[in-house]
């Protein structure tokens, strides 16, 4: 067994992406999520021969410690200074923990099982934290020898790439990497050295504490269990349309980026082509898949709709890197509104292989729930017959080709 870390992993429930508060305010205020209970769980695409089931007995004393944590009066007061926040809800999140008679976490193999089961409002929370708690432990456990010098060195190219690039209007990026950076220390010189040093690139960053800490914009609005958990709770063929209803009847018109790979892009378009949600919405966000191909579907659906894509904004936070961002930008650019969200390449490029991970939702109301992604490596599910049922009745089969 490893030596237990000198320090606890989080310190904040502030320590997570705005978009996990924004879609646990929407659940918490919908009737339909009041009594629904549900499983999340822990997936690693690549272990890169390291056990990860050494790891647990770190995973669990800082899984106890989260626990222990609440929102601080500060905090709350700088979440209700955000228009979207209601103050039903910031007083819910006054007197909120977490609670670990909700952890489920075995060794399989050198894999872990790691699930997390219990009411919606409760449990939804965990994911960030868990896997920021998975990353560093696993960069101070297995690659202790950590080379800040190169790493900042590989820093300081992907900045001089922006400033020695032609100016770019209109092109941003923002910190998408929480779940997976390499440290929060590191994720703090970095954040702070890109407002420093290319402020007119840098937009803010998904998480909560250091937008309050640096005075950085907070970025976030959904992300899949949003869509997933509408699937237990009405009629399938109707789940994504409810699931886009039930945010405009939450935050009407704010906050109105849209994630549209839960069940793939062309679904997405078939549910979504309706001038109502074209209008709402101020644009769309691209997870998996070809983002070029992604892309010239968004703009034709809402050139068939009447809308001119140059009002709209095309948010790209799949892989990416810092060639790759500039890339998609000047194909792009001058068509629509783009951004970027960057994670793993940017908050854990320190010479560590870092974990290919994730949380997923996968039942709610103990019946299944799944995400069929463009890309079938980022598709989710533990029951196959469910995953194609799913598929037949969003006219996706084709999607489960390689799943």
């Amino acid at each position: 067994m490893k030596k237990p870390l000198d320090r606890w992993l989080i310190n904040s429930l502030m320590d997570t992406d705005l978009y996990k508060l924004t879609m646990l305010q929407a659940f918490y205020h919908a009737p339909e999520f009041r009594t629904v209970d549900v499983e999340w769980k822990f997936a690693c695409r690549n272990r890169n021969g390291f056990s990860l089931a050494e790891l647990i007995p770190e995973i669990l004393r800082q899984l106890e410690h989260l626990c222990t944590l609440s929102f601080a009066d500060e905090e709350l007061d700088y979440l209700a200074s955000f228009p979207f926040f209601k103050p039903d809800f910031i007083e819910y999140l006054r007197v909120f923990r977490l609670d670990m008679r909700f952890v489920e976490l075995q060794s399989q193999g050198a894999d872990i099982d790691l699930r997390f089961r219990g009411p919606l409002i409760h449990v939804t929370l965990f994911e960030i934290y868990a896997l920021a708690i998975i990353s560093e432990s696993h960069t101070m456990l297995h690659c202790p020898q950590v080379n800040l010098v190169a790493a900042r060195e590989r820093l300081a190219e992907k900045i001089a790439l922006l400033k020695n690039h032609e100016n770019m209007p209109g092109f941003s990026f923002a910190d998408f990497g929480t779940r997976r950076r390499a440290t929060k220390a590191w994720q703090a010189e970095i954040l702070l050295t890109l407002k420093r040093e290319v402020p007119e690139y840098f937009s803010g960053t998904s998480n909560l504490e250091f937008a309050q800490q640096l005075n950085l914009m907070p970025i976030g609005t959904m992300a899949h269990e949003w869509f997933q958990g509408w699937q237990a709770i009405t009629r399938l063929s109707d789940a994504q349309k409810a699931a886009l209803e039930g945010w405009v009847r939450e935050y009407r018109g704010r906050l109105g980026i849209a994630l549209t790979d839960c069940y793939s892009m062309d679904s997405f378009i078939r549910d979504f082509s309706d001038p109502y949600f074209g209008k709402l919405y101020d644009g769309l966000r691209h997870d998996s898949g070809s983002p070029f191909e992604w892309g010239e579907k968004a703009l034709s659906m809402y050139q068939q709709m009447g809308i001119d894509p140059l009002t709209k904004t095309l948010v790209f936070s799949d892989g990416l890197t810092f060639p790759r961002m500039i890339e998609i930008y000047q194909y792009f650019k001058g068509r629509t509104k783009v951004s970027f969200g960057i994670g793993t390449n940017l908050m854990n490029d320190i010479g560590c292989p870092p974990l290919d991970m994730v949380i997923k939702l996968i039942a709610a109301n103990g019946k299944p729930v799944a995400k069929i992604s463009d890309e079938p490596g980022k598709s989710i599910c533990e029951d196959p017959q469910y995953l194609r049922y799913l598929a037949s009745v969003y006219a996706i089969e084709h999607k489960l080709d390689h799943v």
